[in-house]
């Protein structure tokens, strides 16, 4: 996609990790809170990293593929969960209300779009790459190429609305039938096989569970050897599209991305594969309970924060771990050395 990935900043790292070293507390004592606010201080270029303002997207689009009775839902849920998002009823619209993290909702292919719009300041965006047809992956593409292309623009139109404050933006999706997509992205970019990286998902039944397999295994045999752009194009859909677009926008503007779970990882997978050095730019909110997860994590070298064995999707595993972000950067400004609290370190006497 050619996202122009920036080089981090080691001189600001290692005076992070310097400071890190004359904290009062023992070295290392605060674990990955420490290295978070250290990965934070080189992408920010600055030895004092800041995770707010923050900003949450999330990307929804239907999938043809719910035809073969991959999920226990419907199609029509994904339409019906977006005026949810907008009412503020959802898991992820209640978070970031909590977290005071506004919510950007994109509609980039729901076939029924809302009726509602928010009255709860979250804000609504029909993109036009929506109005145009989805493909059924077992069988044919899931995007034309000009609809794969327009669907990561669309992500990326979202992240040059944010204000050039943002320091770290939360992606999200919502859409029946993306587990199954996810899974079949997965396996092409990793060699797996389907049934290595088919989970539940919605929580399918062992009849619901076959069907996934049988879909994903066809479409990885009519893909088989794709790269990473012809596997999201072709096995994924334009929520996966967008989010590829809106990380790799944000990372090219500096943003960190915090990663949600195995959708939004497999998406930052793809990315990775697509802009080699994209990965350190993210940083890994959670392991779901989905069955490939740990495998796609694996691949990126990741190392999540949490492991709650969450599988809502949304955004919510990310916008869960965003206080744990919150405080490594508190503690790493905020806390005092050794020579401003007069404590005597292990090195003094």
């Amino acid at each position: 996609m050619g996202a122009r990935i920036p080089g981090l900043d080691l001189v600001a790292a290692q005076r992070a990790r310097d400071r890190q070293s004359r904290l009062t507390k023992p070295a290392g004592s605060l674990g990955m809170l420490e290295e978070v606010a250290v990965k934070l201080a080189g992408l920010q270029g600055t030895p004092l990293p800041r995770s707010r303002p923050a900003a949450a997207l999330l990307f929804a689009a239907d999938h043809a593929v719910t035809r073969h009775g991959v999920s226990p839902y419907p199609s029509a849920v994904t339409a019906a969960m977006v005026e949810n998002f907008l009412r503020g009823g959802a898991a992820s619209s209640v978070l970031c209300r909590q977290l005071g993290v506004p919510l950007r909702v994109v509609d980039v292919g729901v076939t029924r779009p809302p009726a509602f719009l928010s009255d709860k300041g979250i804000s609504f965006r029909r993109d036009p790459v929506a109005d145009e047809p989805g493909g059924d992956l077992r069988v044919e593409d899931a995007m034309s190429e000009a609809t794969f292309r327009r669907a990561l623009a669309a992500g990326a139109v979202e992240v040059d609305a944010l204000p050039d404050d943002v320091r770290l933006v939360v992606l999200g999706e919502m859409g029946i039938g993306n587990t199954t997509v996810a899974a079949a992205v997965a396996a092409l970019l990793l060699g797996r096989k389907a049934e290595e990286m088919v989970g539940r998902g919605t929580g399918v039944d062992d009849a619901g569970l076959t069907r996934k397999v049988e879909v994903v295994r066809d479409a990885v045999r009519r893909l088989e050897g794709a790269g990473p752009e012809r596997a999201v194009q072709s096995a994924g859909g334009r929520d996966i599209a967008a989010l590829v677009g809106a990380a790799g926008r944000a990372i090219e503007r500096r943003m960190a991305v915090l990663v949600d779970g195995f959708i939004v990882s497999v998406a930052m997978l793809a990315l990775e594969r697509m802009a080699p050095g994209a990965r350190e730019w993210m940083v890994f909110a959670h392991r779901s309970a989905e069955a490939g997860h740990q495998r796609v994590l694996e691949a990126l070298g990741a190392r999540p924060l949490l492991d709650l064995g969450l599988r809502l999707g949304e955004g919510s595993g990310a916008l869960t771990a965003l206080p744990l972000v919150d405080a490594a950067c508190a503690l790493h400004a905020n806390m005092a050395t050794f020579e401003e609290a007069g404590v005597p370190d292990k090195g003094r006497g």
